[in-house]
């Protein structure tokens, strides 16, 4: 079930497979589309005991990131690994400049969820 659908984000609940899907869309989040983010997710995350499901970061549409940004990525990820989720996913990128810059940024983090190719299932949408 899709719960927000917006130009430059979007957010579902798969129940069937418990897990909470984020996929930010092709293009930059600006600084302030930020705060109508984190509302959007903290609405959506709270729908669910996380405890129980997996957060997914579906990145299939990242772009490499200026070296500027790239802080701003690892605190993000800093966040979501925090939100206590049973588990906690990264889809990679198509690009194989963003896989580096997110894998890097996920092993600066301690990341304690997994980077996937894929999921073992389909998404739907």
């Amino acid at each position: 079930m899709i719960v927000v659908d917006k130009k430059k984000y979007m957010m579902a609940i798969n129940e069937n497979q418990k897990e909470v899907h984020v996929q930010v869309r092709a293009g930059a989040m600006r600084e302030e589309d930020a705060a109508e983010y984190m509302g959007d997710l903290q609405e959506t995350i709270n729908r669910v005991p996380r405890q129980e499901y997996t957060f997914v970061i579906d990145a299939t549409y990242q772009k490499p990131t200026p070296s500027k940004v790239v802080p701003q990525m690892e605190q993000t990820m800093k966040f979501y690994n925090s939100l206590g989720f049973k588990d906690f996913l990264v889809l990679k990128p198509t690009s194989k400049i963003a896989q580096v810059q997110i894998r890097n940024v996920l092993e600066r983090i301690e990341f304690t969820g997994t980077f996937v190719d894929q999921l073992p299932h389909s998404i739907k949408r």
